[in-house]
């Protein structure tokens, strides 16, 4: 049955990811403003097929956590393609830290930079560092949410992987208290994996961290939070 239903969930997921990214390309020519609500729309239309195919429920805690408007930096645990879904639906006005090399997938890529994503190159060292710091400076000023994933890849469920100093610099230039997010998405959706297994994926938003902390100590602290936060949330899918 797991198989059937994972293998449901990626025809209808790579099905209306090519169809939504096609129409995006329309939008894109006529009307580039409604992109960011298209990435909403389709967010929310893989989490419901991942419910209902898949049999694979959210629950969010310290959601009193997020401001109710404005700005925020959320540095979120990444385990699995889920979270780069989630969080279009989970704030209004999502921008995600991205590698570049999501830029070059046919269609969707084209999509990614005008609809207010964020690319960084992670090969071009201390200029992606600057042009990183540049975009989110513009996207804080149009009041948008930043989401980084601070390990800078995807990890297995339990593990936290070296965090980058990307998250730092954010930090620093923002002047935004970061919010640390812990997560188990991977038990159910692991990295690269066709099974998707039934269970409940949880997304536990920590308290923030305050601003203007000495780098050491503000990766001591974003550690810390994660990895007491990962360590409550150890409930196997399946």
């Amino acid at each position: 049955m797991t198989f059937l239903r994972s293998a449901l969930f990626n025809a209808v997921f790579f099905g209306t990811t090519f169809a939504l990214s096609v129409y995006g390309i329309g939008l894109l020519i006529f009307a580039p403003h409604r992109l960011a609500g298209l990435g909403t729309f389709w967010a929310r239309l893989e989490m419901a097929a991942l419910r209902i195919c898949c049999n694979i429920e959210i629950s969010l805690t310290g959601r009193e956590h997020l401001p109710a408007e404005g700005p925020a930096l959320i540095a979120s645990q990444h385990q699995s393609a889920f979270d780069t879904l989630v969080w279009l639906m989970l704030v209004p006005r999502c921008s995600y830290v991205v590698k570049r090399e999501l830029l070059s997938i046919p269609l969707f890529g084209r999509l990614i930079l005008p609809s207010r994503q964020i690319a960084v190159d992670r090969a071009a060292g201390a200029t992606a560092l600057r042009g990183m710091l540049r975009d989110v400076l513009a996207a804080v000023r149009d009041g948008r949410q930043i989401v980084i994933f601070p390990e800078g890849t995807r990890a297995p469920p339990g593990e936290l992987l070296p965090l980058q100093p990307g998250v730092v610099a954010l930090a620093s230039a923002t002047r935004l208290p970061v919010l640390p997010v812990a997560t188990d998405s991977g038990l159910c959706w692991s990295r690269r994996a066709f099974f998707k297994f039934p269970g409940t994926i949880h997304i536990a938003i920590q308290p923030p961290i305050p601003p203007g902390l000495p780098r050491e100590a503000l990766l001591e602290r974003l550690t810390q939070s994660l990895s007491g936060g990962a360590a409550a949330l150890v409930r196997p899918c399946g």
